[in-house]
């Protein structure tokens, strides 16, 4: 399936010129590494590498599935805001089932949308300069018939559903990601509503994937840039940031997924707030004292 996918996006000019840009440019070294890792590697190195179609999807599922395995969690769930034809959607679950033959840890994935395209922009600040009422459109039966059993859409307006959405328990499924592709500002402030439940429907630590930010006409008042930093601002237990050192950490840096990449760190999560005395002390070695 992953291999049919990547050969039918190879169609499209924008895959090749990602790769020139973005792969190409890399070390040479790590180029042919990455070749042996396609052929070699497990399913945790093709991550690192950046071999699996998607590579914010995979980074963000393997991170959340690592976090709630050492918090004691057996399931964690994913959620997807702006569907449209469902490539997303349908991706996210195949990553999420080589997650969890990995971490042993199951993904529970939730995608919302209208289900009829955007609605109406409310003002200059969802870019109707860029988006229109109609756009991206789902044909549901289709995509119905291909969806995994973990897999739910959720049908309607966003600041509908999100409402009924987080009147449920997460707390044996902590929410742990969250993807925010609906363009509009208001939009995204209707998707940033499901961070207002209690804290322990959540990881301590939310990876957040931002996709409407590259185009020229983005900013920080306006889109989905601006309704996070409007939530930031009224919402002092929920912060959100761009991770800082994620490109460091990464052997590929220059693909633009990184920046999208911010995280949500829930302040009042009992984790943060749990003072643990009885842990063993740490001790820092000092080779200096031993010469």
């Amino acid at each position: 399936m992953s291999n049919f996918v990547f050969f039918k996006k190879l169609k499209n000019r924008h895959i090749w010129n990602r790769l020139l840009y973005e792969r190409l440019s890399e070390p040479l070294h790590l180029n042919c590494l990455a070749l042996f890792v396609a052929i070699f590697g497990n399913y945790r190195q093709k991550i690192e590498f950046d071999l699996i179609i998607r590579h914010h999807h995979a980074y963000a599922l393997l991170n959340i599935a690592d976090q709630a395995k050492s918090l004691g969690y057996k399931r964690t769930s994913i959620i997807e805001f702006g569907v449209a034809t469902g490539a997303g959607l349908l991706n996210l679950p195949e990553i999420a089932r080589k997650v969890t033959e990995l971490t042993g840890v199951g993904i529970d994935v939730y995608g919302f949308d209208t289900g009829a395209g955007m609605p109406p922009p409310t003002s200059f600040r969802d870019h109707p300069e860029l988006y229109q009422v109609g756009d991206y459109p789902m044909d549901l039966k289709k995509l119905s018939e291909k969806l995994d059993k973990n897999t739910q859409i959720v049908l309607g307006p966003i600041s509908e559903t999100v409402k009924k959405f987080t009147s449920k328990n997460f707390a044996d499924a902590p929410i742990g990601f969250i993807s925010i592709d609906v363009d509009y500002y208001s939009s995204t402030v209707d998707a940033l509503k499901v961070l207002e439940h209690d804290s322990t429907n959540y990881l301590p630590r939310i990876v957040i994937y931002l996709d409407d930010l590259e185009d020229p006409s983005h900013n920080s008042y306006c889109g989905e840039q601006g309704a996070v930093n409007e939530f930031v601002a009224n919402h002092p237990m929920r912060l959100i940031e761009k991770h800082p050192f994620l490109r460091g950490h990464r052997l590929f840096k220059n693909a633009r997924w990184i920046d999208h990449i911010y995280q949500c760190h829930v302040l009042d999560h009992p984790t943060r707030n749990e003072l643990n005395t009885n842990r063993v002390k740490e001790v820092l070695s000092n080779p200096y004292l031993s010469a």
